[in-house]
This record gives structure tokens, C-alpha cells and sequence, in this order.
């Protein structure tokens, strides 16, 4: 069934994407569906070097001194996720300075290296976007040119040079985030992404539940939440806090980041 979802997936995306996620794939007799490759033909494809990914702490490759870390937190996060049936989870935080969307760009990454499903990384974070310059400097038009503009989302989304990986960047600063994230166009791209793609994983990055209620905003479209704190950043009361917020959405997990105990750096629980 996973393997008729991915042929599905495979052909439905020229649908969704006709002109920039049109994917061939190198086929050979003795390897799986799984161990296809995705070459991405029109696509727009990053190529950042190790040493810009380096900078930015971002996973430049299988040998990166954090990448057991996440793998460790892929597993969880992907066993959990399929045990629930759930495709579409949420990375926050309580408040700022935690590093969710690095946790965010690190985890899709990590999550995009199985090779029995895609990915999908969307910085939703209207207010204040970041995901793209962890890949690049360019500015590149986002998800706030498909809500305000009418961009077709064909010409946004961009490949960061892993496979399996595809981003849909943020691009300029909303200021009636909530409202949009809600708006019948946002909707129907989250209805569009769940119906047309059954293998692939959707990662939103959102802003800190206490600065904003976007998250609350865009509770209904999303599965469960994966929250971050700071170790010496997040108080605990702050956590409570938005741990109710959330109502009863479920809660993947937490991730403990910044911590000065090399064993518990990324720590899962």
C-alpha cells in the first residue's frame, strides 16, 4: 500500500507543481522504489556548500557531529507519527531564542534521508521568516507571495539540494498573520498538500505560541506539535503555559536544545 501511496504521490505532484516539482527518476532492474533517486528537472535546486551549512548549524551531511542526534529524534518522531496516522506536525516553542526552526530545518533533513517517504519543510512563520537563509542568501519569493499575490505555488517551492527534501519559504513579513494562515487560500493549499501527497511528511515551522496565536490560529489543519525550550532560556511556567494553549492537540514531544551537557545536547523526551 506505502509503494502504490508513493507512485501516486510520484504522479499526482505534476498536478500540484506541474512546472517546478516535475521529478524523473533513474531507474535501474535490481533497485526498489524505495532506492530511487529524485532528480528534480525543473525544480529550482540549492546548491549551498558545506562550509555555509556548517555556519548556519545546519546538517551538511551524514558525518555532521549532529546528525545522530536527529536521527535519534527522526526515529521517535516518525514512529510515533505513523503509529497515530499523522502527516502534518507543528514545530514551536513557548517563546523566542529556543531554536525551533533550526530544530525544524535539522529534523526535515534527518526525516528526508528514509527513503520510503518525501518531505515537505513550510516556514509558516509569517511574522518573522526565516527558514531560506539557512540555505542561502538570495531573496527568494515564499509562501507570503502565494497568500497576498496570487503566486502560483509551483514557482515558490525549492529543493535545498537533498533529496526528498522540498521547502516552501516564507519570503516577506505578514502582519495579520492569524488571519491569513486561516484565510480560505491558505485552506485550500493545506486540503491540497494532505489529499494529492499520502506519503509525504509535512514539517511546519510556526512562531512561538505566547508571541502570537497563529498557532491557535492554525490548530485544525496541523496533527500534532513538537515543542522546543531552551535549556536556561525557557522558564517553566512559560512551558506550562503553552503546553495548555495547545487544548488538546497532541503533543509529539520535546526537544531540550542548548544544553551545556554534551549528553543531553537535542535531547528527545
Amino acid at each position: 500500500m506505502e509503494a502504490l501511496d508513493r507512485a501516486r504521490e510520484e504522479r499526482d505532484e505534476r498536478y500540484f507543481d506541474p512546472a517546478a516539482t516535475e521529478r524523473q527518476q533513474a531507474r535501474t532492474p535490481v533497485a526498489s522504489d524505495a532506492e530511487q533517486k529524485i532528480v528534480y528537472t525543473q525544480t529550482r535546486v540549492l546548491e549551498p556548500s558545506t562550509a555555509y551549512l556548517r555556519k548556519k548549524r545546519v546538517i551538511s551531511g551524514p558525518t555532521d557531529p549532529v546528525a545522530n542526534h536527529y536521527s535519534v529524534m527522526r526515529t521517535h518522531v516518525i514512529q510515533r507519527m505513523r503509529s497515530n496516522d499523522w502527516r502534518v506536525v507543528v514545530v514551536s516553542s513557548p517563546n523566542e531564542g529556543a531554536g525551533k526552526t533550526l530544530t525544524a530545518i535539522n529534523l526535515a533533513i534527518s526525516m528526508a534521508r528514509e527513503t520510503n517517504h518525501t518531505v515537505l519543510l513550510a516556514d509558516i512563520d509569517l511574522r518573522r521568516p526565516s527558514v531560506l537563509r539557512y540555505f542561502s542568501d538570495e531573496r527568494l519569493p515564499g509562501l507570503s507571495d502565494y497568500l497576498l499575490e496570487d503566486r502560483p505555488i509551483p514557482e515558490l517551492l525549492i529543493n535545498p539540494g537533498i533529496e526528498r527534501l522540498v521547502i516552501l519559504p516564507g519570503h516577506r513579513p505578514v502582519i495579520h498573520s492569524a488571519e491569513m494562515l486561516s484565510s480560505a487560500r491558505m485552506v485550500s493549499l493545506i486540503e491540497d498538500i494532505k489529499r494529492r501527497y499520502p506519503s509525504r511528511l509535512v514539517i511546519f515551522d510556526m512562531p512561538p505560541i505566547l508571541v502570537s496565536d497563529d498557532v491557535l490560529a492554525f490548530s485544525p489543519y496541523f496533527d500534532a506539535a513538537l515543542m522546543v525550550v531552551g535549556e536556561g532560556d525557557t522558564r517553566r511556567g512559560d512551558l506550562e503555559k503553552a503546553l495548555g494553549l495547545l487544548g488538546d492537540k497532541p503533543l509529539l514531544g520535546t526537544v531540550l536544545n542548548r544544553s551545556d551537557e554534551t549528553s543531553k545536547a537535542y535531547g528527545y523526551y
